[in-house]
C-alpha cells in the first residue's frame, strides 16, 4: 500500500486532542473521516506527537496508506476539500517509503508557547495564546530554563498518568524571546527535544512565568527538578498557547 507523509496545520480548541476517542470529536478522527470518504474502508494514520485537547499544530506529521497511487497534491487537494469547514489543513504531502513512519523516524520534535502579557484582553489572537496581565522578568525565566537543558529525569514535570516508560528526558533547548505587541509583550517560548512526557511542555512554562512573575527564583527551578515529584512543580499552563511547530527527519519528506 502506498504510504503518504502529511503535513497538518490545525487550531486545537474544538477537539479533544489529536488522538482517535469514541464520541469525541479529534483531529485524527477528522482527518481519518476525510481519508474514508477517498477510499471508503477504517483508515488509521500515525502522527509524530499526540496533542493534548486544546493545543495547536503548525507543523504536526502523520502517515497514511493508501491503496491507489495518488499524487501528492491531489491527495492533499482532496483532503482538505473533505475536511472543509474543520480548522485543520493539510498543507503538504509527499509520498513516503513503506518503512517511514511519523512517529519513530522522528529525530526531534519543537514546540512554541505563545504568552501575551498586557492588560487589554487578547482579541484577535484569543484561544490561541495565555494572556496574563503583569510583565515577566525575561532574564529571571531564561535562568530558570537554563536548569532544565540537558537530560534530566522530569517526574516533577510530567502528568501523573503520563504513560511513558521512564521520567529521563534530554532538552536540547529552551528559547525564550520578547516581542512587542499593541498594549503589552509577547513571550515565545521555543522548546525542542527528541520528545516528550505527558503535559512537560505545559509545566515548563507554567513553572517559568511563576519565576518571571517573581514568585519563584531560577534556583527554585532547580530544587524542583530535583525533587522528583508532582507536587514540586509549578502550576501546568492552559493549552491554548502550545503549538507542536515542527518535527525534524533524517530526510525531509516535504523538502
Amino acid at each position: 500500500m502506498p504510504r503518504y507523509a502529511l503535513k497538518i496545520e490545525y487550531n486545537g480548541a474544538p477537539f479533544s486532542g489529536w488522538q482517535r476517542q469514541n464520541d469525541q470529536d479529534t483531529v485524527q478522527g477528522e482527518i481519518e473521516t476525510a481519508l474514508a470518504k477517498l477510499e471508503p474502508r477504517a483508515h488509521n494514520i500515525a502522527a509524530a506527537g499526540r496533542t493534548d485537547a486544546g493545543v495547536h499544530a503548525l507543523g504536526q506529521v502523520a502517515h497514511a496508506d493508501m491503496e491507489q497511487n495518488w499524487t501528492a497534491f491531489r491527495l492533499s487537494e482532496a483532503l482538505n476539500y473533505h475536511l472543509s469547514p474543520s480548522p485543520i489543513a493539510i498543507v503538504a504531502c509527499a509520498r513516503v517509503e513503506d518503512d517511514w513512519h511519523a512517529r519513530f523516524s522522528a529525530l526531534e520534535r519543537l514546540y512554541l508557547f505563545r504568552l501575551l502579557v498586557r492588560r487589554a484582553p487578547a482579541v484577535h489572537d484569543k484561544g490561541l495564546v495565555w494572556h496574563v496581565k503583569n510583565r515577566l522578568d525575561l532574564d529571571a525565566m531564561r535562568q530558570g530554563a537554563a536548569r532544565l537543558i540537558g537530560q534530566h529525569d522530569f517526574t516533577t514535570f510530567r502528568s501523573t498518568i503520563c504513560q511513558a516508560q521512564s521520567p529521563v528526558k534530554t532538552l536540547d533547548e529552551i528559547a525564550i524571546t520578547e516581542h512587542p505587541v499593541a498594549g503589552g509583550l509577547e513571550y515565545r517560548f521555543h522548546i525542542r527535544a527528541r520528545s516528550f512526557l505527558h503535559n512537560q511542555v505545559r509545566s515548563i512554562v507554567g513553572t517559568l512565568e511563576r519565576v518571571g512573575a517573581g514568585s519563584w527564583t531560577p534556583e527554585d527551578v532547580q530544587t524542583a527538578l530535583n525533587a522528583r515529584t508532582r507536587a514540586a512543580c509549578g502550576p501546568v499552563c492552559p493549552p491554548q498557547g502550545l503549538y507542536l511547530k515542527h518535527v525534524l527527519y533524517a530526510d525531509d519528506p516535504f523538502a
